[in-house]
């Protein structure tokens, strides 16, 4: 089979594809923009009132085309600002759009990013309240569900050359062959405790291992519903470890997987409880979460604290389920006594009893429903060696409040469980649309701020495009907006 060589997209290539997005029906795109979305309405007043504050200038650029600006340069895929700036200068009909009577230079977008990102961040807050009625109507199930995950975006700085890391693991393999150490030394673990925590150009850029590579990057965290839709991003900056101080963030192993997830395990809590804090409408229903999440201390905030119903958190590999009065499976579902290799059939969840406390049922798995004499249906069980003199069969009642961890809110390993989790990679595929649609990746910066905004930026984008999806009655195009413009 043959190898296609892999081709180098140059920048005029990026430019003549991004070209044909205003040649190809530009018109009807930017009036349809025009025509559905007022920004002057959407930007909290808050923003209005500081970026037009007295500086002891008048302002040259308005904000609604600042803002403008920057969300068609997510929306068309500009990779950075200079080449937005050539559309600008290229394009009257997009000047027109923005309403810039001259160009800003590329220092005037930065200055605005930085300058105004505490405006930007509740600019992106509001609007993920007015976007929760929409989501609700779309599905109210999926949009009901709060999905979480972790990731970074990588940092312009000296670390993240893939010289670095490879020159320090060169050199630790050497030291491992020149010292005839076995197996158990590990260069690329060892590489990763003698690096340093963060970027030297910048501590806010932080090391972290992704998809197999070490980089610095800025680490956030993001919760998406089940539609993919953002709800809420935190940046794990300084003010967020002030605000929670009993986060801590050293390296505590030799692996990096681990740290990772130690670290995701004590930031989920206190971000979940800032995002409800921040939107109290939004009512906590079904939590998805990856294996870093499965602990005690997480069912029990999750349930106890949050007042979540439901928790898809797959058991962590480490530590398994047990009972004292049952043989569970991996799944936490009670075996036959007689054979602890025969799980217990799952019935339907229950509440009738007498305490009202949900429980959970199961039953014999020889148990079928058999029409009796009377006509009517009774369970009967075809056991040989039957466990008890009950014809039924054996039953067992499950609290779930008793162990959150083996029955949060739902059965490990049933369709159910399965059809629900699957929807847990809806919010990478989320941060990737972030990092690549909207070119959040390879931002050549090393300024914390600007990553910050950038991010933000990509978030109102998104929710931009919900309310525009809702307001067209398209809600096909609720997370991108490319179908209207190709």
């Amino acid at each position: 089979m043959a190898i296609l060589p892999h081709k180098q997209l140059s920048l005029a290539e990026i430019y003549s594809d991004c070209a044909n997005y205003f040649e190809n029906d530009k018109h009807h795109f930017l009036s349809l923009l025009k025509e559905n979305l007022n920004l002057d309405e959407l930007i909290p007043l808050s923003f209005h009132r500081n970026y037009y504050a007295s500086t002891g200038r008048p302002r040259k650029h308005h904000l609604t085309s600042m803002v403008w600006a920057l969300l068609l340069q997510r929306i068309f895929s500009i990779p950075n600002d200079t080449l937005l700036l050539t559309f600008l200068q290229f394009s009257k009909e997009l000047r027109n759009f923005c309403g810039f009577t001259n160009v800003p230079d590329a220092s005037r977008f930065t200055r605005f990013k930085q300058d105004f990102l505490p405006d930007l961040q509740s600019f992106f807050e509001y609007l993920v309240d007015v976007t929760e009625p929409i989501c609700q109507a779309i599905d109210p199930h999926k949009a009901s569900m709060t999905i979480f995950d972790t990731s970074g975006i990588e940092a312009f700085v000296t670390e993240n050359n893939p010289k670095y890391a490879n020159k320090i693991i060169k050199q630790l393999k050497a030291f491992k062959k020149t010292h005839n150490l076995d197996d158990s030394y590990d260069p690329y673990k060892a590489a990763y405790g003698s690096m340093p925590s963060h970027a030297a150009a910048n501590p806010e850029i932080k090391q972290l291992y992704i998809n197999g590579h070490f980089c610095y990057v800025y680490k956030f965290g993001m919760i998406t519903n089940g539609l993919g839709i953002v709800r809420d991003i935190t940046f794990y900056d300084q003010d967020f470890m002030n605000a929670h101080p009993d986060i801590v963030v050293d390296k505590k192993s030799n692996s990096p997987d681990e740290d990772k997830s130690l670290g995701d395990a004590k930031a989920l809590l206190p971000v979940l409880s800032d995002f409800f804090n921040k939107h109290p409408l939004i009512q906590p229903d079904t939590f998805i979460g990856d294996a870093a999440f499965d602990t005690i201390s997480i069912y029990k905030g999750i349930f106890s604290d949050l007042k979540f119903n439901k928790a898809y958190i797959p058991l962590n590999s480490r530590s398994s389920l047990s009972s004292s009065e049952y043989t569970l499976t991996e799944d936490g579902v009670p075996c036959c006594p007689h054979d602890p290799k025969l799980p217990m059939k799952p019935e339907s969840n229950t509440s009738h009893l007498r305490c009202g406390i949900p429980t959970f049922k199961f039953v014999c798995p020889k148990m079928s429903w058999i029409k009796c004499e009377d006509g009517k249906y009774r369970r009967r069980h075809n056991c040989d060696n039957p466990c008890t003199s009950s014809p039924c069969g054996r039953m067992i009642y499950v609290y779930p409040e008793k162990d959150l961890r083996a029955y949060p809110g739902t059965i490990r390993g049933t369709d159910d469980w399965d059809e629900i989790y699957k929807n847990r990679g809806v919010v990478e595929q989320t941060i990737n649309h972030f990092k690549d649609s909207f070119c959040i990746a390879n931002r050549r910066t090393q300024n914390a701020k600007t990553l910050h905004a950038d991010l933000l930026l990509a978030g109102i984008t998104q929710l931009v495009t919900v309310i525009l999806a809702d307001k067209i009655h398209q809600h096909k195009y609720i997370r991108s907006l490319k179908p209207l413009i190709a």
